[in-house]
């Protein structure tokens, strides 16, 4: 089994991608922006708030598919500059502070739309 998540509380796709896959017993999202659903734009005031608006978008993903933070096993942080790492990660500590997923992090060279950052999971789901 394989189906598209779709929600209006994360922001929509803007190309041939879905917000997240659900199979039978996984979830996939793809990486989520700083964008607020409502504006479509993206967040004012810098990484923190970026990286913060980026993990809600992550859980209404993940919540659409059936899943919740508490399941996510693996994150994927892709960052425009390294040297805001510690930023990002104390706004991500808020979000994943018991049980903390494995996390692989590394700038690269650019982010759609000039994001700060953007930050992708595989979780569990709740069955």
């Amino acid at each position: 089994m394989k189906k598209a998540i779709v929600t209006d509380k994360a922001p929509k796709a803007i190309g041939p991608y879905s917000a997240g896959i659900e199979t039978e017993n996984m979830i996939f999202t793809s990486g989520q922006l700083g964008i607020d659903p409502e504006a479509g734009k993206l967040v004012t005031g810098g990484i923190e708030a970026e990286t913060k608006q980026a993990l809600i978008n992550l859980k209404a993903v993940l919540e659409a598919g059936g899943s919740n933070l508490s399941l996510v096993v693996k994150t994927t942080v892709f960052l425009r500059d390294i040297s805001e790492f510690a930023k990002m990660n104390s706004i991500y500590a808020e979000f994943f502070n018991q049980i903390p997923p494995a996390r692989s992090a590394f700038q690269v060279a650019a982010l759609p739309l000039g994001a700060a950052v953007e930050i992708e999971a595989v979780a569990l789901k709740n069955n």
